[in-house]
Protein backbone atom coordinates (compact mmCIF):
# COMPACT_ATOMS: atom_id res chain seq x y z
CA UNK A 1 0.00 0.00 0.00
CA UNK A 2 1.29 3.31 -0.60
CA UNK A 3 4.29 3.02 -1.93
CA UNK A 4 5.25 6.68 -2.42
CA UNK A 5 4.29 7.47 0.96
CA UNK A 6 6.46 4.12 2.64
CA UNK A 7 8.95 5.49 0.44
CA UNK A 8 9.24 8.37 2.37
CA UNK A 9 8.75 7.51 5.96
CA UNK A 10 12.15 5.05 4.93
CA UNK A 11 14.03 8.75 3.60
CA UNK A 12 13.04 9.99 7.02
CA UNK A 13 14.65 7.04 8.87
CA UNK A 14 17.50 6.90 6.66
CA UNK A 15 18.03 10.44 6.92
CA UNK A 16 17.68 10.14 10.99
CA UNK A 17 14.87 12.12 11.20
CA UNK A 18 13.67 9.33 13.88
CA UNK A 19 15.09 6.40 14.96
CA UNK A 20 12.45 4.28 14.51
CA UNK A 21 9.10 3.95 13.28
CA UNK A 22 5.79 1.42 13.40
CA UNK A 23 3.38 2.41 10.81
CA UNK A 24 0.01 1.33 9.50
CA UNK A 25 -1.99 1.68 6.79
CA UNK A 26 -6.00 0.50 7.06
CA UNK A 27 -8.13 0.57 3.63
CA UNK A 28 -11.04 -0.85 4.74
CA UNK A 29 -10.54 -4.63 5.82
CA UNK A 30 -6.99 -4.66 4.34
CA UNK A 31 -4.13 -3.26 6.02
CA UNK A 32 -0.22 -2.77 6.49
CA UNK A 33 1.62 -2.53 8.95
CA UNK A 34 5.74 -1.85 9.15
CA UNK A 35 8.50 -1.49 11.83
CA UNK A 36 11.32 0.18 11.30
CA UNK A 37 14.75 1.01 13.14
CA UNK A 38 15.09 1.28 17.44
CA UNK A 39 12.95 2.39 19.95
CA UNK A 40 16.13 2.84 21.74
CA UNK A 41 19.69 4.44 20.81
CA UNK A 42 21.05 5.27 24.51
CA UNK A 43 22.07 4.14 26.80
CA UNK A 44 22.15 1.20 24.36
CA UNK A 45 20.16 -0.31 20.90
CA UNK A 46 16.99 -1.46 21.32
CA UNK A 47 15.34 -2.72 18.41
CA UNK A 48 11.96 -1.38 17.32
CA UNK A 49 8.93 -4.05 17.76
CA UNK A 50 5.04 -3.78 17.12
CA UNK A 51 4.50 -4.31 20.43
CA UNK A 52 6.30 -1.07 21.89
CA UNK A 53 4.24 1.64 23.83
CA UNK A 54 4.70 4.56 22.98
CA UNK A 55 4.03 8.08 24.67
CA UNK A 56 1.71 9.73 21.95
CA UNK A 57 1.75 13.09 23.58
CA UNK A 58 -0.94 15.07 22.66
CA UNK A 59 -2.86 12.25 20.42
CA UNK A 60 -4.24 12.03 24.02
CA UNK A 61 -6.43 14.75 23.11
CA UNK A 62 -8.42 12.82 20.55
CA UNK A 63 -8.04 9.85 21.70
CA UNK A 64 -9.05 10.35 25.49
CA UNK A 65 -10.83 13.66 26.05
CA UNK A 66 -12.48 14.44 22.55
CA UNK A 67 -13.95 11.25 22.77
CA UNK A 68 -15.41 11.59 26.63
CA UNK A 69 -16.94 14.84 25.50
CA UNK A 70 -18.48 13.47 22.11
CA UNK A 71 -20.18 11.19 24.31
CA UNK A 72 -21.66 13.56 26.80
CA UNK A 73 -22.69 15.49 23.71
CA UNK A 74 -24.40 12.22 22.13
CA UNK A 75 -26.31 12.05 26.00
CA UNK A 76 -27.25 15.59 25.51
CA UNK A 77 -25.84 16.06 28.88
CA UNK A 78 -23.20 19.10 28.00
CA UNK A 79 -23.41 21.33 24.99
CA UNK A 80 -21.36 23.24 23.16
CA UNK A 81 -22.44 26.51 23.89
CA UNK A 82 -22.17 25.77 27.90
CA UNK A 83 -19.89 28.40 29.46
CA UNK A 84 -16.85 27.23 31.35
CA UNK A 85 -18.34 28.55 34.64
CA UNK A 86 -21.10 26.49 34.72
CA UNK A 87 -18.63 23.53 35.61
CA UNK A 88 -15.42 25.69 36.86
CA UNK A 89 -17.39 28.64 38.99
CA UNK A 90 -14.01 29.74 40.08
CA UNK A 91 -12.84 30.18 36.15
CA UNK A 92 -12.60 34.08 35.45
CA UNK A 93 -13.78 35.10 32.08
CA UNK A 94 -17.47 33.93 31.73
CA UNK A 95 -17.04 34.52 27.60
CA UNK A 96 -15.49 30.99 27.25
CA UNK A 97 -17.54 28.20 26.54
CA UNK A 98 -16.51 24.18 25.29
CA UNK A 99 -16.48 24.94 21.19
CA UNK A 100 -13.92 27.20 21.92
CA UNK A 101 -11.46 24.73 24.04
CA UNK A 102 -13.00 22.02 21.62
CA UNK A 103 -11.84 24.27 18.54
CA UNK A 104 -8.61 26.16 19.46
CA UNK A 105 -10.33 29.42 19.50
CA UNK A 106 -10.09 30.72 22.85
CA UNK A 107 -7.49 33.08 22.13
CA UNK A 108 -5.78 31.72 25.50
CA UNK A 109 -2.23 33.05 26.90
CA UNK A 110 -0.22 29.59 27.36
CA UNK A 111 2.18 30.90 28.96
CA UNK A 112 2.55 30.16 33.14
CA UNK A 113 5.13 31.91 34.34
CA UNK A 114 7.98 29.25 35.93
CA UNK A 115 5.36 26.39 35.25
CA UNK A 116 7.54 23.55 35.56
CA UNK A 117 8.51 24.44 38.51
CA UNK A 118 4.90 24.76 40.26
CA UNK A 119 3.07 22.02 42.72
CA UNK A 120 0.02 19.90 41.12
CA UNK A 121 -2.01 22.18 43.24
CA UNK A 122 -0.39 25.14 41.78
CA UNK A 123 -0.55 25.11 38.08
CA UNK A 124 -3.99 23.56 38.44
CA UNK A 125 -4.55 27.12 39.70
CA UNK A 126 -2.47 28.93 37.44
CA UNK A 127 -4.60 27.66 34.45
CA UNK A 128 -7.66 28.39 36.27
CA UNK A 129 -7.15 31.65 35.85
CA UNK A 130 -5.86 32.32 32.76
CA UNK A 131 -8.43 34.48 30.13
CA UNK A 132 -9.15 34.75 26.54
CA UNK A 133 -7.88 37.19 24.39
CA UNK A 134 -9.50 39.89 22.22
CA UNK A 135 -9.65 37.58 19.40
CA UNK A 136 -11.89 34.83 21.06
CA UNK A 137 -13.88 32.75 18.73
CA UNK A 138 -11.80 34.19 15.39
CA UNK A 139 -8.71 32.81 15.55
CA UNK A 140 -7.46 29.63 15.43
CA UNK A 141 -4.41 29.11 18.05
CA UNK A 142 -3.57 25.51 19.01
CA UNK A 143 -2.86 25.21 22.63
CA UNK A 144 -2.84 22.68 25.53
CA UNK A 145 -4.45 25.01 27.38
CA UNK A 146 -8.45 24.01 25.98
CA UNK A 147 -7.87 20.49 26.41
CA UNK A 148 -6.28 21.02 30.10
CA UNK A 149 -9.58 22.79 31.07
CA UNK A 150 -11.26 20.09 29.36
CA UNK A 151 -9.74 17.48 31.75
CA UNK A 152 -10.97 19.65 34.77
CA UNK A 153 -14.34 20.12 33.50
CA UNK A 154 -14.10 16.15 33.09
CA UNK A 155 -13.44 15.95 36.56
CA UNK A 156 -16.14 18.32 37.96
CA UNK A 157 -18.86 16.32 36.38
CA UNK A 158 -17.74 12.20 36.92
CA UNK A 159 -16.07 13.44 40.09
CA UNK A 160 -13.22 11.37 39.32
CA UNK A 161 -9.62 12.11 38.22
CA UNK A 162 -9.25 12.06 34.35
CA UNK A 163 -6.79 9.30 33.88
CA UNK A 164 -9.70 7.07 35.53
CA UNK A 165 -12.54 8.80 33.84
CA UNK A 166 -10.09 7.93 30.42
CA UNK A 167 -9.29 4.37 31.40
CA UNK A 168 -13.86 3.46 32.53
CA UNK A 169 -15.12 5.65 29.20
CA UNK A 170 -12.85 4.83 26.63
CA UNK A 171 -9.98 2.52 27.17
CA UNK A 172 -11.77 -0.58 28.79
CA UNK A 173 -14.67 -0.18 27.10
CA UNK A 174 -12.70 -0.39 23.51
CA UNK A 175 -10.75 -3.75 24.73
CA UNK A 176 -7.46 -1.20 25.21
CA UNK A 177 -5.44 -3.61 26.84
CA UNK A 178 -2.22 -2.08 26.60
CA UNK A 179 -2.83 1.62 26.86
CA UNK A 180 -1.07 3.01 30.46
CA UNK A 181 -1.01 6.31 31.90
CA UNK A 182 2.40 7.86 32.57
CA UNK A 183 4.03 6.58 35.05
CA UNK A 184 4.66 2.70 33.75
CA UNK A 185 7.38 0.53 34.16
CA UNK A 186 8.48 -2.49 31.37
CA UNK A 187 10.65 -3.26 29.09
CA UNK A 188 9.07 -2.84 25.71
CA UNK A 189 8.68 0.88 26.17
CA UNK A 190 10.10 3.55 23.36
CA UNK A 191 12.34 5.99 24.93
CA UNK A 192 11.94 9.72 24.29
CA UNK A 193 14.31 12.51 25.14
CA UNK A 194 17.48 12.95 27.16
CA UNK A 195 16.93 15.71 29.75
CA UNK A 196 19.69 18.22 30.45
CA UNK A 197 20.11 16.18 33.40
CA UNK A 198 21.56 12.84 31.11
CA UNK A 199 18.24 11.28 32.43
CA UNK A 200 16.09 9.49 29.41
CA UNK A 201 12.53 9.80 29.43
CA UNK A 202 11.23 5.88 29.22
CA UNK A 203 7.66 5.53 30.55
CA UNK A 204 7.28 8.94 32.20
CA UNK A 205 5.26 11.43 30.18
CA UNK A 206 7.21 13.59 27.77
CA UNK A 207 5.06 16.75 28.09
CA UNK A 208 6.46 18.97 31.10
CA UNK A 209 2.84 20.22 31.91
CA UNK A 210 1.12 16.47 32.37
CA UNK A 211 4.43 15.34 34.06
CA UNK A 212 3.42 17.94 36.74
CA UNK A 213 -0.31 17.78 36.74
CA UNK A 214 0.00 14.02 36.34
CA UNK A 215 -3.69 11.64 36.90
CA UNK A 216 -5.26 15.36 35.97
CA UNK A 217 -3.78 15.94 32.46
CA UNK A 218 -6.24 16.24 29.98
CA UNK A 219 -3.52 16.68 27.31
CA UNK A 220 -0.77 14.23 27.27
CA UNK A 221 0.15 11.14 29.09
CA UNK A 222 -1.36 8.03 27.05
CA UNK A 223 1.34 5.34 26.36
CA UNK A 224 -0.14 2.69 23.61
CA UNK A 225 0.23 0.30 21.04
CA UNK A 226 -0.29 0.37 17.30
CA UNK A 227 -2.80 -2.19 17.56
CA UNK A 228 -4.70 -0.45 20.26
CA UNK A 229 -4.48 2.72 18.34
CA UNK A 230 -6.28 0.83 15.44
CA UNK A 231 -8.86 -0.35 18.21
CA UNK A 232 -9.59 3.72 18.82
CA UNK A 233 -9.36 4.03 14.61
CA UNK A 234 -11.75 1.52 14.28
CA UNK A 235 -14.81 3.52 16.05
CA UNK A 236 -14.57 6.08 13.07
CA UNK A 237 -14.51 3.25 9.94
CA UNK A 238 -16.50 0.34 11.15
CA UNK A 239 -19.93 2.20 12.75
CA UNK A 240 -19.40 0.66 15.71
CA UNK A 241 -22.08 2.99 17.40
CA UNK A 242 -19.61 3.56 20.11
CA UNK A 243 -19.52 7.16 18.51
CA UNK A 244 -22.81 7.25 16.37
CA UNK A 245 -22.40 7.74 12.49
CA UNK A 246 -24.17 11.07 13.13
CA UNK A 247 -21.35 12.10 15.30
CA UNK A 248 -18.83 10.82 12.88
CA UNK A 249 -20.56 12.58 9.97
CA UNK A 250 -20.68 15.67 12.16
CA UNK A 251 -17.18 16.07 12.64
CA UNK A 252 -16.25 16.49 9.39
CA UNK A 253 -17.62 19.92 9.24
CA UNK A 254 -15.75 23.15 10.20
CA UNK A 255 -16.74 23.61 14.13
CA UNK A 256 -14.88 27.17 14.90
CA UNK A 257 -17.57 29.81 15.29
CA UNK A 258 -16.75 31.59 11.93
CA UNK A 259 -16.89 28.24 10.55
CA UNK A 260 -13.65 29.39 9.13
CA UNK A 261 -10.63 27.95 11.28
CA UNK A 262 -10.38 24.01 9.63
CA UNK A 263 -10.86 22.41 13.07
CA UNK A 264 -13.64 20.11 14.35
CA UNK A 265 -14.27 19.19 17.61
CA UNK A 266 -10.32 18.18 18.81
CA UNK A 267 -9.34 17.10 15.43
CA UNK A 268 -7.85 19.40 12.83
CA UNK A 269 -9.54 18.70 9.09
CA UNK A 270 -7.95 18.08 5.90
CA UNK A 271 -10.02 17.25 3.17
CA UNK A 272 -12.42 15.41 5.04
CA UNK A 273 -9.45 13.75 6.88
CA UNK A 274 -9.44 13.72 10.68
CA UNK A 275 -6.09 14.43 11.71
CA UNK A 276 -4.19 15.04 14.77
CA UNK A 277 -0.30 14.86 15.59
CA UNK A 278 1.44 14.27 18.94
CA UNK A 279 4.74 16.26 20.02
CA UNK A 280 6.58 13.32 20.47
CA UNK A 281 6.31 12.00 16.84
CA UNK A 282 3.45 10.76 16.42
CA UNK A 283 -0.27 11.09 14.24
CA UNK A 284 -3.45 10.13 13.00
CA UNK A 285 -5.04 10.49 10.01
CA UNK A 286 -8.90 9.03 9.55
CA UNK A 287 -10.94 9.09 6.41
CA UNK A 288 -14.38 7.72 7.89
CA UNK A 289 -15.69 7.84 4.19
CA UNK A 290 -13.28 6.31 2.90
CA UNK A 291 -12.40 3.87 5.40
CA UNK A 292 -9.48 5.18 5.43
CA UNK A 293 -6.96 5.34 8.11
CA UNK A 294 -2.91 6.11 8.54
CA UNK A 295 -1.33 5.45 11.90
CA UNK A 296 2.47 6.82 12.46
CA UNK A 297 4.00 6.53 15.56
CA UNK A 298 8.34 7.52 15.46
CA UNK A 299 9.92 8.28 18.59
CA UNK A 300 11.97 11.63 17.12
CA UNK A 301 12.56 13.39 20.15
CA UNK A 302 14.80 10.54 21.29
CA UNK A 303 17.65 11.30 22.45
CA UNK A 304 17.62 15.20 21.06
CA UNK A 305 14.58 17.22 20.01
CA UNK A 306 15.34 18.10 16.37
CA UNK A 307 11.76 20.01 15.78
CA UNK A 308 12.17 21.72 12.89
CA UNK A 309 13.68 19.33 11.05
CA UNK A 310 11.09 16.59 11.86
CA UNK A 311 7.84 19.48 10.94
CA UNK A 312 9.64 20.24 7.55
CA UNK A 313 9.08 16.78 6.93
CA UNK A 314 6.30 15.68 8.59
CA UNK A 315 4.20 17.97 6.73
CA UNK A 316 5.95 16.29 3.25
CA UNK A 317 5.22 13.14 5.12
CA UNK A 318 1.28 13.85 5.31
CA UNK A 319 1.12 15.76 1.97
CA UNK A 320 2.16 12.43 0.05
CA UNK A 321 0.03 10.78 1.88
CA UNK A 322 -3.52 12.74 0.92
CA UNK A 323 -2.47 12.81 -2.46
CA UNK A 324 -1.60 9.06 -3.05
CA UNK A 325 -4.69 8.42 -1.43
CA UNK A 326 -6.74 10.48 -3.40
CA UNK A 327 -5.06 8.80 -6.41
CA UNK A 328 -5.62 5.30 -4.84
CA UNK A 329 -9.27 6.33 -4.96
CA UNK A 330 -8.99 6.78 -8.53
CA UNK A 331 -7.22 3.84 -9.42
Amino acid sequence: MYPKTQEKIIEGWQENIFPGVVYRFIEGKKKETKVLGNAAIIPQEEKMTQEHLFDVASLTKVICTTTVILRLLEAGEIFLEDPVQKYLPQFPDRRLNLRHLLTHTADITSWINQRDQLTKSELKQAYLSIQAGDKLGRKVKYTDSGMILLGFILEEIYQENVSTIFQKEVLSPLKMTNSYFSPIQGTKIVATEQLKSGRILKGEVHDPKARVLKEHAGNAGLFTTIDDLERFVQIYLNNTEFLSEQTINALLKDHTPLKNGDRSLGWDLKNNVLFHTGYTGTFLAIAPLKKQAFIFLSNRIHPRDCKTAYVKYRDELISTYLNEKDLFNVL
